[in-house]
């Protein structure tokens, strides 16, 4: 790996290293698409913080969000992103499995 393929990945992790950003995806994965105002509702944010952090994860190419009247939805763009969060998932449960071993 160069490093600028270390940086962009770097760059990468930053956005998805944030407890909120990760729940939204989650959430958007359970789901395949789902609009703003039910996101705020799961996670109990208000909606403009939801789009904030959306927007966020949209400027680096992770979700795409298309209107439909007065309503945003997103979806996640790519199936690695989806394989990354289940990894994430799968490394807690296999750290914590070997912690209680």
């Amino acid at each position: 790996m160069d490093c600028a393929v270390a940086g962009d990945l770097e760059s990468l992790f930053a956005v998805l290293a944030n407890d909120t950003r990760l729940r939204l995806l989650h959430e958007i994965a359970r789901t395949d698409e789902v609009c703003v105002t039910d996101l705020a509702g799961a996670l109990e944010m208000k909606p403009q913080a939801v789009s904030n952090q959306l927007q966020r994860l949209q400027d680096k190419g992770v979700v795409a969000s298309r209107r439909d009247g007065n309503k945003m939805h997103y979806r996640i763009v790519d199936p690695c992103v989806t394989t990354l969060l289940d990894r994430g998932l799968c490394l807690l449960e296999e750290t914590d499995r070997r912690r209680r071993v």
